[in-house]
């Protein structure tokens, strides 16, 4: 039996990924997380076998989640399941930890066989992150740090330079 846990802020998504996986014999939905605190905890409480991880979390970043949990559960198998298709995040996502990604796009059955994937040991790339990872050239978002990144992104998405400050712990 392969122990999933889920962790994104979306409570439809979650419970969209529980049915999908529930159907499959040799897959249980131990738990569900939708910030870093709660993915954290769950992990350590739970100790799944694999965590399929949004990147876009409320207040964070699936980076900081992907980095706790595999601090706190060093054999935990992780895939990103992100609506982000950029060779920027696909970078970012494997120096966190991750060992595989997958776009929301992809089909139900690809997030079962990624699933599988990454426990078998294998890194796993949905289509399109193919695409972006063979054309990404000279990006100068692979070179930046998680933390950089994470601040980056919240520069991007319209955040204020107070409010990032005051979420400084969660960054950290």
């Amino acid at each position: 039996m392969i122990r999933i846990v889920l962790v994104d802020d979306h409570a439809v998504v979650r419970s969209g990924y529980r049915r999908l996986l529930s159907a499959e014999p040799d897959f249980e939905v131990v738990g569900e997380a939708a910030t870093v605190q709660e993915a954290n905890a769950l992990v350590q409480r739970v100790r799944p076998d694999v965590a399929v991880v949004d990147l876009s979390l409320k207040g964070s970043s699936g980076l900081e989640a992907i980095a706790g949990m595999l601090a706190r559960l060093p054999p935990l198998r992780v895939l990103v399941l992100s609506m982000h298709d950029g060779a920027g995040h696909l970078a970012q996502a494997l120096k966190a930890g991750a060992h595989g990604y997958l776009t929301k796009c992809s089909e139900p059955e690809d997030v079962i066989d990624g699933i599988r994937g990454v426990m078998g040991g294998r890194r796993v790339l949905s289509r399109d992150m193919l695409d972006a990872a063979s054309a990404e050239g000279d990006d100068a978002l692979h070179e930046l740090k998680p933390r950089e990144f994470e601040l980056l992104r919240l520069l991007v998405h319209g955040e204020s330079v107070q409010d990032i400050a005051g979420a400084k712990q969660v960054l950290c």
